[in-house]
């Protein structure tokens, strides 16, 4: 069933001017964003929400306060981990970011085989590299695609099961190389239909803009609990 709410009521968005507040003399210049469609941006349209993809929205919150804001998106659909890394590692330390977001994992993660080690590997290389070049990163637990419409029904458990073991081991990287994580696959909405596009493989409007709020809220704690740069 359709969502009846909109960005403005619906209780799990940004409330009017909560953005800047959040986002108050943060210290950033230079955000690139790395991944997959997640981050390249296939959100469905969503009446009543704003058609801007997550990363896009990011950037522009972020500009709102620093206007001057340098803004690299490397994200691409299809990619896996280690092709993400492959190709967008080196043009994202070249444009000197203390900002970067890094999402991808879910295509490993659609395929029965998937390497939970594998994927750690990719990713620790390219936070690592990130947070010794001088950047703070951003990593994400995705929402848990298979409570999806879209996808089969002969699907759905094992698809959840790699999906919220991509986010276990993403979390656990986090916590260990000291970024900044938002966890959205326990979200209270994670099971709801109005989150997922019809593709069975992507997020709605609706869900970027819950997973907006969210990254937001993550950096605000993050600034409040480091040391202040100019």
């Amino acid at each position: 069933m359709p969502s009846t709410l909109s960005e403005s009521t619906d209780p799990y968005c940004l409330r009017p001017g909560e953005a800047t507040e959040l986002l108050r003399a943060h210290p950033w210049r230079r955000f690139v964003a790395l991944g997959d469609s997640v981050v390249e941006g296939m959100c469905e349209p969503t009446p009543g929400y704003p058609d801007v993809q997550w990363v896009d929205r990011l950037a522009a919150e972020l500009r709102a306060v620093r206007p001057e804001l340098a803004y690299l998106n490397l994200g691409r659909r299809g990619l896996r981990a280690h092709q993400v890394r492959a190709g967008q590692l080196a043009p994202a330390l070249a444009a000197e970011p203390d900002l970067a977001l890094v999402v991808c994992g879910g295509n490993d993660a659609f395929h029965p085989a998937y390497d939970a080690e594998a994927v750690d590997g990719e990713l620790t290389a390219m936070i690592g590299a990130l947070r010794d070049a001088g950047a703070d990163v951003v990593t994400v637990g995705m929402f848990d695609v298979s409570h999806s419409p879209a996808v089969p029904e002969h699907l759905r458990a094992g698809l959840g099961e790699r999906m919220r073991r991509l986010s276990a081991h993403t979390g656990r990287l986090a916590a260990r190389l000291g970024t900044v994580h938002v966890h959205l696959t326990d979200h209270p909405l994670t099971a709801d239909a109005t989150l997922y596009s019809t593709d069975g493989r992507h997020g709605s409007a609706r869900s970027d803009a819950i997973a907006t709020a969210e990254t937001l809220r993550a950096l605000s704690r993050h600034l409040a609990e480091s040391p202040r740069r100019s």
